[in-house]
């Protein structure tokens, strides 16, 4: 693989940018899930864990 390096200063920014908007989107939306009752979904290494709202993480499905 291949990893190429970037120099021009305008690339790097927008990047930076397009990362923060996703980062505070994520947060947004992991807050708005607790506040429904949703549990947070996760797949590590094909593996699926649900987070509750008492913070307890399962590989057991809380949905029906």
């Amino acid at each position: 693989m291949e990893i190429k390096e970037f120099t021009d200063i305008d690339l790097i920014e927008m990047s930076l940018e397009i990362e923060l908007i996703g980062n505070i989107a994520i947060k947004e939306s992991k807050k708005q899930n607790k506040l429904k009752g949703v549990p947070l979904v996760y797949s590590i290494d094909g593996k699926i864990y649900y987070e509750l709202n008492d913070g307890r993480i399962t590989t057991k499905s809380p949905f029906n």
